[in-house]
């Protein structure tokens, strides 16, 4: 007899449990990717380095100095050693970018990974005047929401 007023007594409170949990609202839907102001930034950090303008084209990356670049040099840290590797592997001598390439991206997936970070695979692809075939690659970038801009805090490119 026991027994059952234990199973009876488990069985109303897990029935007033479900009644009482919260209802699932419209602010418990996980945000929307923002994907027009990631693409829009991507294609303002292109510019850049269409234009030869380096601190354009790295304004994307966040300055805090733990950012990364994976690359198939090893891994870098801070936008200061960002900048040193491109302008070792590519000439930004002139704004024409024969030499660089002309840079564009092509969005495969973007989503959230929480309130303030997006996860954005990509792929990036280097054209040039001549007839070089053009050099192209995956990249994965993690955004965060710094101040209402969406920055670079970590960049794995090939």
């Amino acid at each position: 007899m026991r027994l059952v007023a234990l199973f009876a007594g488990a069985l109303a409170l897990s029935g007033c449990e479900a009644a009482t949990a919260p209802v699932a609202s419209e602010s418990a839907t996980p945000a929307l990717a923002p994907v027009a102001e990631i693409e829009a930034a991507m294609s303002d950090s292109a510019e850049g380095w269409n234009t030869g303008d380096m601190d354009r084209f790295l304004a994307i990356y966040s300055d805090a100095p733990e950012t990364s670049f994976v690359g198939s040099g090893g891994l870098l840290r801070g936008v200061a050693a960002m900048e040193e590797r491109y302008r070792e592997a590519y000439d930004w001598s002139q704004s024409d970018p024969a030499e660089r390439g002309v840079l564009s991206f092509e969005t495969e997936d973007v989503r959230m990974l929480g309130p303030d970070h997006v996860l954005y695979i990509g792929r990036y692809i280097l054209t040039y005047p001549d007839d070089r075939e053009p050099a192209t690659g995956f990249t994965s970038l993690v955004f965060e929401d710094v101040d209402g801009e969406w920055k670079i805090i970590a960049d794995h490119s090939s």
